[in-house]
């Protein structure tokens, strides 16, 4: 490739230099072609090429048979020659991200992000945008199951690193944020828009209802005579608990109903003596409202008092929504339904205590 350009007059900066000084033994010492008279000179073709603004290959007057008797490389040829070879009418890329090596990704993420400009400036157009924190906490609870990475993969088209998969999540994520908005709102034409494009990198309606029902609660069942039985635990104390709904007869009565709690065959008030303790065990009773509805007898082992009161607590709770399954957003608002995980931290060695350190003495 050298020879052929060096024959069409091409020449090295270094070549350019030698030939402006005047050691012209020099010059003729680094030029690679071998030396030729000045008369054998004038009889050889003299080939000029040219290319002009628009890519046109210009040869000043040359002909073929010029052309061929300097370049020998029908490859050469073809290049220089045709410019459709090297590269004059030939078609854009389809996509401006094509010289990224990754077109297909960000071909994605810029339409989904052009879609989410769209939806929010419309959301603010219709004044659903930016949501103050109690409106936005009143939203519809609508999880989303986006598709994994092997499977958005082969969506997008290339195969996903971790990094672009949490990027793009980021932006489904921000999607589905305003299909919640327009939903609430009752703009079924927006969300139902916003829904085609969602729709695309979520799992199918199978895997959605098996994931949902993969952590769901299992509430408790009663019995023939109408009890219920719940196990809760609260630091080292579990606690079983059976809870029985009051029989009332046709006639009125006289006094307010109370409900009997017994607690390891003892009553309430003379297993926990402090008023606190037995605040704690009443506590579900009372968000739920049906104080007197129910007698609760209840075996509590293991633990403090602390533990012991809670365990019931969540036993209570547990047993309340096998009767009454409304109770549920109650009950999961006052932090009843879930366990307290909290326990008592381990001590560790060479330490006073589970963080307590030793008084240091220098000496």
């Amino acid at each position: 490739m050298q020879s052929i350009l060096r024959q069409l007059g091409w020449r090295s900066p270094a070549q350019y230099v030698l030939r402006r000084s005047r050691y012209s033994l020099c010059s003729r010492a680094y030029s690679g072609a071998p030396f030729v008279p000045p008369a054998q000179l004038a009889e050889q073709p003299r080939v000029k090429l040219t290319i002009d603004a628009d890519g046109v290959p210009n040869w000043h007057g040359a002909t073929m048979e010029d052309v061929n008797a300097v370049i020998s490389d029908d490859a050469m040829k073809e290049i220089l020659l045709d410019p459709d070879v090297r590269g004059k009418g030939k078609l854009a890329p389809e996509s401006p991200s094509f010289y990224t090596g990754r077109a297909p990704y960000y071909d994605t993420m810029t339409s989904l992000q052009m879609a989410l400009g769209q939806i929010r400036a419309t959301l603010k157009t219709l004044q659903l945008l930016p949501l103050p924190p109690f409106a936005r906490a009143s939203l519809l609870p609508m999880p989303p199951l986006w598709k994994n990475l092997e499977e958005m993969s082969s969506e997008v088209g290339m195969k996903l690193n971790t990094t672009r998969y949490r990027r793009l999540l980021v932006v489904l994520n921000e999607l589905h944020e305003c299909l919640r908005i327009a939903t609430t709102a009752g703009h079924t034409e927006l969300a139902d828009m916003i829904e085609q494009v969602v729709a695309m990198f979520e799992r199918g309606e199978s895997q959605k209802e098996e994931y949902m029902s993969r952590g769901k609660r299992t509430i408790a069942e009663l019995d023939e005579f109408g009890r219920s039985y719940t196990l809760g635990r609260r630091k080292t104390s579990s606690a079983r608990v059976w809870i029985i709904p009051r029989i009332t007869s046709n006639v009125k009565p006289v006094d307010v109903p109370t409900t009997t709690i017994l607690v390891n065959n003892l009553p309430l008030s003379q297993y926990f003596p402090k008023v606190v303790d037995r605040e704690r065990v009443v506590y579900p009773l009372k968000v739920a409202g049906v104080l007197g509805k129910f007698n609760v007898f209840t075996i509590a082992r293991g633990g403090g008092s602390t533990g012991q009161t809670g365990a019931i607590a969540h036993g209570i709770a547990k047993g309340l929504l096998a009767h009454d399954q409304e109770l549920l957003t109650v009950l999961r608002k006052a932090n009843l339904i879930k366990r307290d995980p909290r326990v008592v931290e381990r001590k560790k060695t060479g330490l006073a205590k589970a963080r307590k350190r030793y008084t240091w003495v220098k000496r």
